[in-house]
């Protein structure tokens, strides 16, 4: 008898810790992130500055807890071929899964159209926090997605090789 109630104890302890898990990692560290309609989507130019483009239609959710939970979807007006000929390009960039909660962002569909040429990836800001850069993908018909990026300081940082001379100086939090 006590087998089985010791049995019934940590079957439902793991059922619980299971939910609860589930539930922290796709739902509560997110908050909507409130646009201010003034610069929410900004891309680097040529020349290296920010400007922020002509949106609308602006989703946003972030997360505390990690860097690279930032998503975002919106839409624009301005052509593509503006923006190609106007913006730097950020080469070698995928979507990270959103939430599936989060419907406008669907990574899977953002990197087809990535892969096959009917969306394209600008520079939004590079070294956002060290190592991460905030990107943005826009589609042939003004559909727009943003997410953060690791980038190669970041993943040498994160894998414990010798940062390049290229790397910014990373900030030490100190006590």
């Amino acid at each position: 008898m006590t087998g089985k109630i010791l049995t019934i104890v940590i079957a439902v302890s793991a059922l619980i810790a299971g939910v609860a898990m589930y539930y922290l990692q796709v739902y509560a560290y997110y908050e909507t992130v409130t646009p201010n309609g003034v610069d929410d989507v900004q891309l680097t130019t040529l020349n290296g500055t920010h400007e922020t483009i002509l949106y609308e239609d602006f989703q946003a959710i972030d997360s505390e807890s990690s860097p690279i939970r930032f998503r975002a979807c919106f839409t624009t007006q301005t052509p593509l071929s503006t923006l190609t000929s106007t913006y730097e390009q950020y080469i070698g960039s995928s979507p990270r899964n959103a939430p599936g909660w989060f419907e406008c962002f669907d990574a899977n569909s953002i990197g087809q159209d990535i892969d096959n040429g009917r969306a394209q990836v600008f520079t939004s800001q590079r070294n956002l926090e060290f190592g991460i850069d905030r990107v943005v993908a826009i589609t042939e018909d003004g559909r727009g997605y943003i997410w953060h990026e690791i980038n190669e300081c970041g993943d040498k940082a994160y894998d414990g090789s010798p940062l390049g001379e290229d790397c910014p100086e990373r900030e030490t939090g100190g006590n």
